[in-house]
């Protein structure tokens, strides 16, 4: 019997999956046969293998051929099954050693004509494997990817006949090289460019500081994708940790196609015709969805009540505890979602709610019902709410005397301020809360007094009340300053008003 290894992801866990080729004698044509909790595309293989075979010049010998795919308990799926059961084939049959094979970890699909195609999960693969002291044998267009794991016993064939070819002395596989350092996934303006809008400008710089969620309500044409688009312009660079973490989410997903890791934070702009599955990810393989393809980066929803509103309510769990659970019968999986979520909406159908020349004749009853298509305990969690109004046509355009702010200035400030958190309590503000919250968010008795007075009046939640303390801690950090003063509660005061502005309606 024949022994090799594969893997399969269960969410941004790897399970070891031993592949075992049995080749019984006895019978007058060969079988093939492929047990072990199988799904329809492992069990597909059979045909692209014996394909793949007939390119070489091969053909399965007269006996009973059985691979078995074990734990046989856990289900198993996704094409990255091809390379390691050929391999174990052509173990079988003399043509690889299978005492080297059984060193690496063997993920990779398998064309008609022995081609070795791209498959997901090689960086999370070669990850596992380098931590378990194996090399990795995955497809060559896949190569570099391997090697950003810091793996560096990679065998990449483009086909069949180099790992072949390999093994047999006639030709050494080189050990791939690491190219295209960075993936220019965040291809957008400067802030500079957005005119007016200073109060949503400030808006976002507190939100990019303290890592802050922020709805922005106004109407068409004001500049709220826009300003949602420049978000990931005044971020801070990702660390070594979060670059790696999110890359090998986008590689399980199989969604690194130019072999190299997500050196950019993310931004993952979500149409509102998605679905639940599309946010929240699943499918019978359980892909990661655009929540966690925003892990470390910016998530925006715009268009937020047209959204269907049971797919809404996803967010609530993951925007609190950092990590989206898939449940399917057989297994859950689990992934990393803290995201920082940017929202932006109309005010009504119409958009042009309290503008008595352009609003439709049904205002503002069709505003409270629009807006309220969105529930409480969401917008609850969202800690910045936003008017955008309509920019003056006098602002459009910038006179030589008017000091406009580029996105490296305003980048400045909020890297200082997320070294101060980080040097503080280890992580950013929007994530402050219990013993934390009451060792670094020190009010004095008279702005207690005023935060509490504001909290009744306004009709404000618990997890409102804290969502107060946290912004002020933020905009206390971009001053620079370990004290909360009073102008920093007022101002984190007004991003959460009674109810919208002249836009809202009360929830």
């Amino acid at each position: 019997m024949i022994n090799l290894n594969s893997v399969i992801f269960n969410g941004m866990d790897i399970t070891k999956i031993d592949v075992q080729i049995q080749l019984s004698a006895g019978f007058a044509k060969p079988e093939f046969n492929i047990i072990g909790l199988a799904d329809r595309a492992v069990k597909e293989s059979a045909e692209r293998i014996r394909n793949a075979l007939a390119a070489l010049n091969l053909s399965l010998p007269a006996k009973k051929l059985t691979v078995n795919l074990s734990p046989a308990d856990i289900e198993k799926s996704g094409s990255h099954f091809d390379l390691p059961i050929l391999c174990g084939i052509l173990c079988a049959m003399g043509v690889l050693p299978e005492n080297e094979i059984s060193k690496y970890v063997i993920i990779g699909e398998i064309g008609l004509d022995g081609a070795v195609v791209r498959t997901g999960g090689v960086l999370a693969a070669s990850v596992w494997a380098n931590d378990n002291g194996l090399g990795i044998i995955c497809p060559g267009v896949q190569g570099s990817e391997a090697r950003w794991a810091g793996h560096t016993n990679i065998l990449a064939p483009n086909h069949v006949l180099d790992l072949i070819n390999h093994f047999k002395g006639a030709q050494i596989l080189p050990l791939p090289s690491i190219e295209n350092p960075s993936v220019e996934i965040n291809k957008v303006g400067d802030l500079s460019e957005v005119h007016g809008q200073e109060a949503a400008k400030r808006a976002l710089e507190i939100a990019a500081a303290g890592g802050h969620a922020m709805l922005m309500v106004g109407p068409p044409g004001s500049g709220k994708t826009m300003l949602a688009s420049r978000l990931p312009t005044i971020l801070p660079e990702m660390t070594a940790k979060e670059i790696l973490e999110t890359s090998i989410i986008y590689s399980i997903a199989g969604k690194l196609d130019n072999q190299s890791l997500i050196s950019n934070r993310p931004f993952r702009s979500v149409h509102h015709t998605a679905s639940a599955v599309a946010l929240a990810g699943g499918g019978a393989d359980a892909r990661p969805g655009e929540i966690s393809l925003a892990h470390n980066g910016v998530l925006f929803l715009d268009e937020l009540p047209e959204f269907n509103r049971a797919t809404l309510e996803i967010l609530r769990q993951p925007m609190e505890s950092g990590k989206i659970v898939i449940s399917r019968a057989k297994r859950n999986s689990t992934y990393p979602a803290h995201f920082q979520l940017i929202a932006a909406m109309n005010p009504c159908p119409c958009g042009h709610l309290g503008n008595a020349a352009l609003s439709c004749s049904r205002a503002p009853r069709c505003a409270e019902a629009y807006q309220n298509k969105i529930s409480g305990p969401l917008l609850d969690r969202i800690d910045l709410h936003v008017d955008v109004d309509a920019v003056n046509p006098w602002e459009m355009n910038n006179s030589k005397d008017t000091v406009v702010e580029t996105s490296a200035q305003i980048r400045e400030r909020v890297v200082a301020a997320r070294n101060r958190q980080i040097q503080r309590q280890g992580y950013v503000n929007a994530l402050l809360d219990g013993a934390d919250m009451d060792k670094y968010v020190v009010l004095n008795d008279e702005l207690t007094n005023f935060l509490n007075t504001a909290a009744e009046k306004m009709g404000m939640s618990a997890r409102g009340y804290n969502r107060i303390k946290r912004i002020a801690r933020t905009i206390a950090d971009l001053r620079g300053d370990d004290n909360i003063i009073m102008s920093d509660l007022a101002e984190a005061l007004s991003y959460r008003p009674i109810n919208r502005g002249k836009y809202g309606v009360k929830h």
